[in-house]
């Protein structure tokens, strides 16, 4: 029997979601999935980036890792989300993705697949919750099946205590900021791997 295929879909301006998107790749990868790493298009004006070298920087440090695609989205079989928050809702260039996958929604191609999330803002109470829902309300549009962290692990009550998934205030990611991100990824494998068979 084949393992799960995940992809590992996040947008990333300053570098967290990139950070926990390679953490999460690494957990699936070590638990047996096949991962497809894809970065979300810079939608934002080439001078509005230029504009701010720490921006600049890390869409330069992203360049080698494929944009995603509908096709990716088709080929998996559950989707790990690493996005930042905007204003309290997902970032605009994540959601202009969202919206190219009409016709994969028009045609079942994202129902019944298992979909977990994470976010991160400036500060603690930067609407991480609200991006989460923000990010599972669309999910629910496709029929995903939205497979949350909750308290299924001590971590959680060490990281924050998010029940939606790991979301960060600001800084590198921590060791426990790592087991977190892990145990949420190795989740979603196993409920893929449950909901294939």
């Amino acid at each position: 029997m084949a393992s799960p295929k995940i992809t590992v879909l996040f947008y990333s301006t300053y570098g967290t979601n990139h950070a926990v998107a390679q953490e999460a790749v690494r957990a699936a990868e070590e638990a047996g999935a096949e991962v497809r790493l894809r970065r979300v298009k810079e939608t934002a004006p080439q001078e509005v980036v230029n504009g701010q070298d720490a921006w600049k920087e890390q869409l330069e440090r992203m360049s080698d890792i494929p944009e995603a695609s509908p096709d990716d989205m088709e080929w998996a079989d559950g989707y790990f989300i690493s996005c930042p928050t905007r204003f309290g809702v997902v970032a605009s260039q994540m959601r202009a993705f969202f919206d190219t996958l009409g016709g994969l929604w028009q045609n079942g191609k994202l129902a019944d697949k298992p979909l977990t999330a994470t976010t991160s803002a400036n500060t603690e109470h930067g609407g991480q919750e609200t991006t989460f829902l923000s990010i599972y309300l669309t999910a629910m549009h496709w029929g995903c099946v939205i497979v949350a962290p909750g308290y299924t692990d001590p971590v959680k009550f060490e990281d924050g205590g998010n029940p939606y998934g790991f979301s960060k205030a600001s800084g590198e990611l921590t060791d426990t900021d790592r087991r977190s991100i892990s145990h949420q990824s190795r989740r979603l494998l196993e409920m893929a791997g449950k909901i294939r068979d």
